[in-house]
């Protein structure tokens, strides 16, 4: 069997972000194109016909008239909650007591971490992500969990041990010292090794007392090139808890910036009730924030600024943020993402949310260098939709009198049953 694949179909094209240029001076779909993959990465992209004429014993997949993208990268989730998705009710703190913590605890049995980190990737994979930023639990083997089953199914993953030493149950409470030792020994462990990358990870301000935040922010400039991830201003009662709890901090961000907590490889989830100095905080540093709109909705959150946070140049991913997410799909985060833009007065373009799902989510995590675009050099996930997978979709479908209406209704109404094939580091998931 070759080793050179040719995959033909309609290809997605991105060279620079649709937020700060208009998007057709950037984006683009060849609806005859083809993308070349060799070792793991994409060698060449073009037009079919000629793909075809210069590798003609490549091994070619042709896919007719569904779209090729970048696989959908997940900026924020958390694998460990994947069983309590759609839980009823409750808003963010009684919601994290309710379902989330005592989930989380029964990731202490090794055996049941694994499970859950295997049901997660494939449930993820099915919905077309390659990629996905986790939060794992307090125990270290939840992270070794994650790690080992994202290897077998060649993913590039990040994730981090979480850290909490106050403000969460007795069984999900570590110490100052064992977060930084056990994040210590993870990172060597794993960072780097193959295609996964370690992020220092307080779960957020409230459940890590200062001197958590300080050890995990001395970790972080020992370790610069790891990410760091956590929450930021997701709900207004828990930002009042937050200044109760750190009353000499001028704002929310400041709990992280004060102890090392704010640079340019940060990932802050939410960040839905920013103020203006923490905005501006944010967009000078370079740190990058991650939308996460169905969970927003589902716990009741609010509704977040994307177009003006990305009129700043502020990097943003797009993420589900399982289990407060209410689905696994970046199509349906995608939807979500229109709507919620839609209510603050902004209607995104279609390629504009695809952007956001790919490299954009890329380039929050500080991987635009190795994945989100199809280009040569890259390395080769890929996602491929089809446009007509359902009778409702295909019937509009059928209507488009253009490519992007074409596309549009498969972000809109669009599900698992849409992901027609999945690639990860040149390798189709099925044949694995």
């Amino acid at each position: 069997m070759s080793s050179t694949n040719l995959l033909l179909g309609m290809t997605f094209g991105a060279t620079g972000n649709p937020f700060l240029v208009p998007h057709d001076e950037v984006i683009s779909i060849n609806t005859r194109g083809g993308v070349l993959l060799r070792d793991g990465k994409v060698a060449e992209t073009g037009d079919a016909d000629d793909l075809r004429a210069r590798h003609p014993d490549a091994c070619v997949t042709d896919y007719g008239g569904h779209l090729i993208c970048p696989g959908f990268i997940d900026a924020h989730v958390h694998y460990p909650q994947t069983a309590i998705i759609a839980s009823w009710g409750k808003q963010l703190i009684d919601w994290l007591n309710t379902y989330t913590f005592p989930e989380e605890m029964r990731l202490s049995d090794p055996d049941f971490a694994r499970q859950t980190a295997d049901r997660y990737l494939d449930l993820t994979l099915a919905h077309g992500t390659t990629t996905v930023a986790s939060y794992c639990t307090i125990h270290p083997h939840s992270v070794d969990a994650f790690f080992e089953a994202a290897l077998v199914r060649g993913l590039r993953v990040v994730a981090g041990k979480t850290c909490m030493d106050r403000n969460a149950p007795p069984d999900l409470r570590d110490t100052a010292q064992s977060a930084y030792d056990d994040s210590k020994r993870l990172i060597e462990r794993w960072h780097g090794k193959r295609r996964l990358a370690y992020a220092i990870t307080p779960r957020f301000s409230p459940t890590s007392t200062p001197d958590q935040l300080s050890a995990l922010g001395a970790l972080w400039a020992e370790h610069p090139d790891c990410l760091m991830q956590t929450h930021l201003s997701e709900q207004p009662a828990e930002i009042e808890w937050v200044k109760g709890l750190f009353p000499q901090a001028r704002d929310y961000l400041d709990t992280y910036e004060a102890h090392g907590l704010l640079g340019a490889r940060g990932v802050y989830g939410h960040a839905i009730h920013l103020e203006a100095r923490e905005t501006d905080r944010i967009a000078g540093t370079g740190a990058a924030l991650v939308h996460c709109p169905t969970s927003n909705t589902f716990i009741g959150s609010g509704l977040m600024d994307v177009a003006g946070l990305a009129a700043r140049g502020i990097p943003l991913g797009l993420a589900t943020d399982t289990g407060g997410g209410s689905s696994f799909s970046m199509l349906r985060t995608m939807a979500a993402t229109y709507e919620i833009s839609q209510l603050r007065g902004t209607a995104l373009h279609p390629a504009q949310l695809l952007w956001l799902a790919t490299a954009g989510s890329a380039r929050s995590l500080h991987l635009d260098d190795r994945i989100g675009r199809i280009a040569p050099g890259l390395e080769a996930d890929l996602t491929v939709l089809d446009l007509a997978s359902t009778p409702a979709i295909a019937q509009r479908h059928a209507r488009a009198e253009d490519i992007w209406e074409a596309v549009f209704p498969t972000l809109m109404m669009g599900d698992d049953r849409a992901i027609a094939d999945v690639w990860t580091g040149g390798m189709r998931q099925s044949d694995r």
